[in-house]
């Protein structure tokens, strides 16, 4: 046990040190993880430490930071330059099937899933009763009968129950009982790869047949692979051009070899935190979580512009007031004098004790050289230029409100 007790000590010691330095928008969630218990870990695991993979506590996983001598920045910097492969095997992939399954994910959902066309993504969000974000997902819709979905790790047992709760409630209904029930399956130990960057077409076309320029962002098809059938999905994480490629358990190391060949760079937790702190995307628990609406997180595009008016939805009735008479704070983007605001800090009112809001994310921005901060502030405030203080250090530090994403997004589009 003293054994375990130190093992134990040093894991949370070499987190702290690594992912402060090069994950601090991660931080938290590595420490969370840690000291919940046992770690699971990816089909990679073994490949990750056999290519010099630092290992870190993340989302209930043990997930590579970054690999050998190459940093953080280095790798950030290769993946907006050139091409580099992340491995997001943490995250949960599940098919939803059923004759009623667009209406059972329209009510978990206020999506309109019903106009999305076939083999197609769109980013989503799952409320709870009040309409706060229980998990930020992406929803892929094969048929009207068939849906691919992903939800984040760190949300699997809040995620996995509530999809158990709801089922029950919809398959006991009046629709489900005349038209059909919906079945969830989720895909466990699935491999998902996501090659990321400018390079990243180029070098899968070269193990494929199928055109690619027929996937366009948001886009998603089987394509083969050397060999492989592999559903591959045009989007990421980074604000780049990419592909997320789902495989099968017994085909993860295969197919990760094969996309792990030069120019591709292996590319951890670390460059993943501040590539999509860049494009402006939410990290779950930092910049969304159950008190907070997508309305609030500045997400209401993801609501139909019909549901808006029909509701239907889980949460509908707190939504629809937000949008009615406006949320009482705003997810805003801002670039930070001085030292970089973390997690936490405060904003206030310029030359006023007034408390405005909060930071979420924050970090040194590799591409563009400055302080970049995701944060909420109070409605009336949140309009681009406003400039405002933020507490970094005990000290306050002039911010300017600064539009989303900080850096261009490069996805294609045809």
């Amino acid at each position: 046990m003293a054994v375990l007790a130190a093992s134990r000590t040093v894991l949370l010691r070499s987190c702290a040190q690594a992912t402060r330095q090069a994950c601090p928008g991660v931080f938290s969630r590595c420490m969370a993880s840690a000291a919940s218990g046992e770690l699971r870990k990816t089909r990679l695991y073994d490949f990750h430490i056999q290519n010099g993979a630092k290992m870190v506590p993340f989302a209930g996983y043990s997930m590579p930071l970054q690999y050998g001598n190459v940093g953080a920045v280095a790798s950030h910097h290769h993946v907006r330059n050139s091409v580099g492969l992340f491995d997001v095997g943490h995250m949960v992939q599940s098919n939803f099937r059923g004759p009623t399954a667009t209406a059972f994910l329209e009510w978990l959902t206020p999506s309109s899933l019903h106009s999305l066309a076939p083999y197609t993504s769109t980013l989503s969000v799952l409320l709870n009763e009040r309409g706060g974000i229980i998990d930020d997902t992406v929803i892929t819709k094969h048929a009207e009968d068939a849906y691919y979905v992903v939800t984040n790790a760190g949300r699997r047992d809040r995620d996995l129950a509530w999809f158990k709760d709801r089922l029950e409630e919809w398959n006991a209904g009046e629709l489900a009982r005349t038209r059909g029930k919906v079945e969830h399956e989720v895909l466990e130990d699935w491999g998902l790869l996501a090659l990321q960057g400018p390079e990243a077409a180029q070098y899968l076309q070269g193990l494929t047949s199928f055109d690619l320029r027929q996937l366009t962002f948001g886009k998603c098809a089987f394509v083969p692979i050397e060999g492989f059938n592999l559903h591959v999905a045009r989007g990421g994480y980074t604000g780049e051009d990419g592909f997320e490629i789902s495989v099968p358990p017994s085909q993860t190391l295969d197919v990760a070899q094969l996309l792990s060949k030069p120019p591709v760079q292996l590319t951890g937790l670390g460059a993943r935190d501040s590539l999509r702190l860049e494009a402006g995307m939410c990290l779950y628990g930092q910049d969304l979580d159950e008190d907070t609406t997508p309305v609030e997180a500045g997400l209401t595009w993801v609501i139909g512009k019909d549901r808006r008016e029909s509701g239907g939805f889980i949460g509908a009735e707190g939504v629809r007031k937000h949008l009615k008479d406006g949320p009482p704070r705003r997810r805003v983007g801002m670039i930070v004098e001085g030292a970089p605001a973390r997690q936490g800090a405060k904003i206030f009112a310029p030359s006023s004790q007034e408390q405005l809001g909060t930071v979420t994310s924050g970090i040194p921005s590799p591409t563009l050289g400055k302080n970049i901060a995701m944060a909420y502030v109070a409605n009336g405030w949140h309009k681009k230029g406003t400039e405002v203080e933020v507490e970094v250090r005990n000290k306050l530090r002039k911010a300017v409100l600064t539009p989303m994403p900080f850096v261009s997004t490069r996805y294609y589009r045809g």
